[in-house]
């Protein structure tokens, strides 16, 4: 406690009080680092007077050369696509060096903070914005499914996954409503922007196409080492070309190397860490979680569940059980980016994984605060976190150990696929010997495929699957909570679906909640938090379901939104 000048007393937080000791080199450490800092502006003020130059050259053979093309029409690719680019790093210098630090407290105190005060003193505004908003949104669904009502289905769905957060919640009286109502109001909102938005339908299509192009590039360096034949497949005598498809192992999933190299580069220059902490800040401040699980949240958008977590690693400890399950009901409820490239090359749109993470992001936040609510004191707040900073020593170190992680992602993931396909497999056989004792042979042998088709067929009816498809939707969902989405996926490249069942499975199958995740994110958080052992063991179960039911939810408003023509 301290006095301040006025005679006051302040209370005020320090690290030591939150278990978070600092280094006594911290101070020599800082004036050596000055040195540094001053090299990296320089770098920075170079590159982007170098890029500045560049810009100035294209908009220069734009206008003379290339002036009978439109912005919009180059937006995706071009000269559109340089000037957004330029727009946005002209923005993000801008606001760090010029906004933040001179304007936005006055921007906050002026203007926004007495207009969130007047708004909070209107009582009962949050219920009543919350009752406007879906009465609006079951409005517009009433008058946009006039053609076919059967889009409406999914209604039902979400009240059914909803109803089943609520009965497995352990302290029902302590769930925080305006966070589960916010984690569905923005859910839908993400899906008015990137599903029925054209724009944001375009934007979302652009970038998935840049992203499958980024990930191809590592097919270079596999064709390489592994040659064409394992990672593009065996050449078709009939037509010529090489269209079997290539080996798991070699194509689909080693595109895990070049996008844990990229990252790593993108963590050492910190422009992961911003745009991570401006999405995380953002859930913060809409559905009033805590910074630790919204930052963590937000990073599941771009990465694995067990690479999200190190963001945070030095706060890990002080930790409640409930942001523990936030932090775990979001990795099961996303994909990593490293991993799409591998549902890509099996038929998934690129688009809707993209459109599937970014919308199951707040809806995890949301369940998990329903399943497990907040009881404890939260130490970390915003005031006193900090993102932590890489321990990288240089950009190829950086680079180096992130080759190195890849391979325990591939071999993880290689492993993983192996044992529980043979353990399936090993299931099977037993299943259909019964089953040949009694009669069931051929297409009605009994087998894990066929009992999870019919136990998920009432789930998949209910996220809007047509009656006919709901077997092969729900098989599909049995494969990925079995063993897991890489199956899944590639069987769904090889069914026979149409446009909207395709739609709802790479939603439904769109996250990590399998048994093999399972066992990784144990033994990555407990390594992590070893004294926190017992509450991962204690909610990991509640947040694998959590996870697999938000995937549900997201195929529920994708199934909503998407109207006919656009499945066609």
């Amino acid at each position: 406690m301290e006095t301040n000048g006025n005679g006051s007393q302040a209370y005020i937080i320090t690290n030591s009080q939150l278990g978070l000791e600092l280094d006594p080199k911290d101070e020599k450490d800082k004036n050596e680092n000055e040195p540094k800092k001053r090299n990296l502006i320089f770098w920075k003020c170079l590159v982007f007077g170098v890029f500045s130059g560049y810009f100035l050259w294209a908009t220069i053979y734009y206008v003379q050369d290339l002036k009978r093309l439109s912005i919009s029409d180059s937006a995706c690719s071009g000269y559109g696509c340089l000037m957004i680019l330029y727009i946005f790093i002209l923005y993000g210098i801008t606001y760090t060096y010029i906004i933040k630090p001179y304007l936005e407290k006055h921007v906050l105190k002026f203007l926004v903070y007495p207009i969130t005060s007047c708004l909070k003193k209107i009582k009962y505004i949050d219920q009543l914005f919350s009752a406007a908003f879906f009465l609006g949104v079951f409005g517009y669904l009433i008058f946009d499914t006039s053609d076919n009502r059967s889009r409406l289905m999914p209604i039902s769905g979400l009240l059914v996954f909803l109803l089943i957060g609520f009965l497995m919640s352990n302290n029902k009286k302590k769930i925080p409503w305006h966070t589960v109502l916010w984690g569905l109001k923005l859910q839908f909102i993400f899906g008015f922007i990137t599903i029925r938005w054209n724009v944001g339908r375009q934007i979302f299509s652009c970038i998935g196409d840049k992203i499958t192009t980024f990930l191809h590039y590592s097919q270079e360096g596999a064709k390489f080492v592994y040659g064409d034949t394992l990672v593009l497949g065996e050449i078709n005598p009939e037509t010529n070309v090489r269209d079997l498809g290539g080996v798991f192992a070699f194509s689909g999933i080693l595109t895990v190397y070049f996008m844990a190299f990229m990252i790593n580069i993108l963590y050492y220059y910190g422009i992961m860490q911003k745009v991570v902490k401006v999405i995380g800040e953002f859930l913060q401040m809409v559905m009033d979680t805590t910074i630790c699980e919204s930052v963590n949240t937000a990073a599941n958008i771009f990465l694995g569940m067990t690479e999200a977590p190190l963001l945070l690693k030095p706060y890990l400890k002080n930790l409640t059980n409930s942001e523990i399950n936030s932090i775990m009901t979001s990795g099961f409820a996303t994909v990593a980016g490293s991993v799409m490239a591998a549902y890509i090359s099996y038929g998934a749109d690129p688009a809707a994984l993209i459109t599937a993470s970014v919308m199951s992001a707040p809806a995890a936040l949301c369940f998990s605060k329903m399943m497990v609510p907040e009881t404890e004191e939260v130490k970390i707040t915003k005031e006193n976190v900090d993102i932590v900073e890489n321990e990288y020593e240089s950009v190829l170190d950086a680079a180096s150990q992130g080759v190195s992680m890849g391979l325990q992602i591939v071999l993880g993931i290689c492993s993983s696929v192996i044992a529980f396909i043979a353990f399936v497999a090993f299931i099977n056989g037993i299943l259909g010997w019964m089953g040949i004792l009694v009669g069931f042979s051929g297409e009605n042998q009994w087998s894990l495929d066929l009992i999870a088709g019919k136990i998920f067929i009432p789930v998949s009816y209910i996220m809007g699957v047509p009656w006919e498809d709901c077997e092969k939707v729900g098989k599909l969902i049995g494969l990925k909570t079995m063993i897991n989405e890489f199956v899944a996926y590639k069987t769904m490249g090889e069914m026979n679906l149409t446009g909207r069942t395709k739609m709802i499975a790479t939603y439904a199958i769109c996250g990590f909640s399998n048994p093999g995740s399972v066992g990784i994110l144990i033994s990555a958080m407990v390594a992590l938090i070893p004294h926190k052992k017992q509450a991962i063991l204690k909610t990991i179960y509640k947040s694998f379901i959590g996870g697999a039911l938000v995937c549900f939810m997201t195929a529920c408003i994708a199934s909503m939104l998407y109207p006919e023509i656009a499945l066609q």
